[in-house]
């Protein structure tokens, strides 16, 4: 379940240097999520950082790209060369 930033955002810098994986950048307009590198930071810590720092709530769970905690797993193996 990658996450995404809604239009909601208000580009306070935040959520980005926060990322394990470096899949927030900045957009056109706000922030946004790459999904294929967005591991809701399993494999890092126990809750995504960008949600629990984000000052306005703006980054829920991508619905187009639902994926099961063993996936998430799977994607941070590789992102992390591990795997």
């Amino acid at each position: 379940m990658a996450l995404m930033i809604t239009d909601e955002c208000i580009n306070c810098d935040v959520c980005e240097p926060e990322c394990p994986n470096e899949a927030i950048s900045m957009g056109e307009e706000f922030y946004q999520i790459d999904h294929s590198k967005c591991t809701e930071c399993v494999g890092h810590f126990d809750e995504p950082q960008c949600v629990q720092l984000c000052p306005v709530a703006c980054i829920p769970v991508n619905p187009a790209h639902v994926e099961s905690k063993e996936t998430l797993m799977g994607k941070y193996l590789r992102l992390t060369q591990i795997a």
